[in-house]
């Protein structure tokens, strides 16, 4: 099993923590959020990873080298400017005819090897990783009719429940050949053509822990969760 690990992007939301290192080599606990999702791929299962690299490449390829201190085999894909979530695979070669793309700013305790195999025995092209995620409003929430400007409902601090992606993807190979070749290309546009095509995409609905540490409140909730997190898997 081979993952693919994107690590190119800038990690604007999470200044000023990215200000001077890149989002993968911030640490969450003891090490950094990468070399968690590292371990956990070679846990896993996993025996290659590619991480695609962009800003502060340099930094991420220095610290993480050739994956031989991490034990898992890690290989690099340099985008000259940023090209999107998926664009950046297309540029990878010899890749498995399935294989785990993944966010690489992610703390959950997902379990990488179902949702590869769960991919697999589903016969789609695509599988994306879903959580439930729930939000506050801290507000009241008033609903007003257009027409008259008169309120016509209002709801004290409501909870919406919405699905989310997790970050973490299964693709079949074939699915590369709908991806454009340098041309910057995201998940969402991605989605949006494979439902245009009537093509069928497989969810894998994930009911553990997952964080996207992209906010500093976010990256606050990790550091607080992490050692619980860890601890529960090597126990």
């Amino acid at each position: 099993m081979q993952a693919i690990i994107l690590a190119g992007g800038k990690g604007t939301r999470l200044k000023p923590y990215t200000t001077t290192i890149p989002k993968p080599l911030v640490p969450v606990g003891e090490q950094p959020i990468l070399g968690i999702i590292l371990g956990q791929l070679r846990e896993a299962g996993f025996k290659k990873v590619t991480i695609t690299v962009n800003h502060m490449a340099e930094l991420i390829m220095a610290f993480f080298g050739n994956g031989e201190r991490f034990g898992i085999e890690i290989a690099y894909s340099l985008e000259d400017r940023p090209l999107g979530t998926v664009a950046p695979v297309k540029l990878i070669k010899d890749l498995p005819e399935h294989f785990i793309v993944m966010n690489g700013d992610l703390l959950t305790d997902i379990d990488y090897a179902a949702v590869y195999n769960a991919h697999i025995a589903s016969g789609a092209e695509l599988t994306i990783t879903t959580f439930r995620r729930d939000n506050k409003i801290d507000f009241g929430v008033i609903d007003v009719d257009e027409n008259t400007g008169r309120v016509v409902g209002f709801r004290e601090k409501p909870n919406y429940h919405f699905v989310v992606s997790t970050g973490v993807y299964v693709y079949s190979r074939v699915l590369l050949d709908r991806v454009p070749l340098n041309q910057p290309y995201g998940l969402d546009n991605l989605v949006l053509d494979m439902l245009k095509d009537g093509v069928p995409i497989n969810t894998y609905a994930h009911q553990g822990y997952w964080l996207d540490i992209g906010r500093p409140d976010d990256y606050e909730q990790a550091n607080l969760d992490v050692e619980k997190l860890l601890q529960k898997e090597t126990g």
